[in-house]
């Protein structure tokens, strides 16, 4: 028998919520539309990817030492580990070779340090986000305020930093082409120059691309009492308008029609 849960659905993304008794109800559980999963519904595999809360969340056992945690997060934490240590060396080597004032003489080289730069930035991100998400539904950060700032901030900033690498290697392949085309014709100043002006742009390009992400976040209880009170965990969740929905699966269909 389908009920509304008294009004008080906790269920997300227009999910319907079934209860097992009109009154003094003691279970709950939503029915997810197409593309949505979790226990409130509160994750989409619809258009803008899986966030690694989806992907490895609901593995994580609340109150449990990572020695008895499940496989699956023993085998995430290794690949983290490896994946962290791996990008650090690469971004470290990267920023020595390319932090050369030789190499400045030409917009490339701007570039491919900017490029280094946001690579250590993109894994030190990472590593923070992958680390708060474990200590988080372990339940050992439970302050709000901090889960609600991270919330906010570190895919913010991981969407930055994956976007000013992609930009700043695609100006390297311009760059390369048009001195190619040029040849000694190629004027290396104003190529310094606009590599300046250019980067500068990026940062604010990407900034504000992405400045719509903090502002659609938010922390969501999942205390379904189903799960007693040592499986409560909090989420962070992103809500976009239909309008911002629109807009990010039409840019991002002419990527996936490729």
């Amino acid at each position: 028998m389908k009920f509304d849960c008294s009004g008080q659905s906790g269920c997300e993304n227009g999910a319907r919520c079934f209860q097992d008794s009109p009154r003094c109800a003691q279970k709950w559980i939503c029915s997810c539309p197409t593309c949505f999963y979790g226990k409130r519904c509160q994750f989409s595999t619809s258009g803008f990817g899986i966030s690694l809360d989806a992907i490895l969340g609901y593995h994580i056992l609340p109150h449990v030492s990572l020695v008895y945690q499940p496989m699956a997060v023993q085998i995430s934490i290794a690949l983290s580990i490896t994946m962290t240590v791996i990008g650090l060396i690469n971004g470290i080597l990267s920023f020595i070779t390319f932090n050369n004032k030789g190499l400045w003489e030409v917009g490339c080289g701007l570039y491919l340090l900017g490029s280094s730069i946001t690579t250590l930035l993109t894994m030190t991100v990472f590593s923070l986000k992958f680390w708060f998400l474990i200590c988080s539904q372990m339940g050992l950060i439970t302050n709000r305020l901090f889960l609600h700032v991270q919330c906010i901030s570190i895919d913010f900033l991981v969407r930055i930093c994956l976007s000013m690498d992609q930009w700043l290697n695609a100006c390297v392949a311009i760059e390369r082409m048009v001195s190619s085309i040029k040849g000694i014709n190629f004027d290396k100043n104003k190529s310094k120059q606009a590599a300046k002006s250019i980067i500068l742009i990026l940062i604010f390009l990407t900034t504000g691309t992405c400045i719509h992400d903090p502002f659609n976040r938010s922390l969501l209880n999942d205390n379904n009492d189903d799960d007693g009170d040592n499986e409560k965990r909090i989420w962070c969740i992103v809500r976009y308008p239909s309008n911002v929905q629109l807009l990010l699966s039409s840019s991002r269909r002419p990527v996936n029609d490729h």
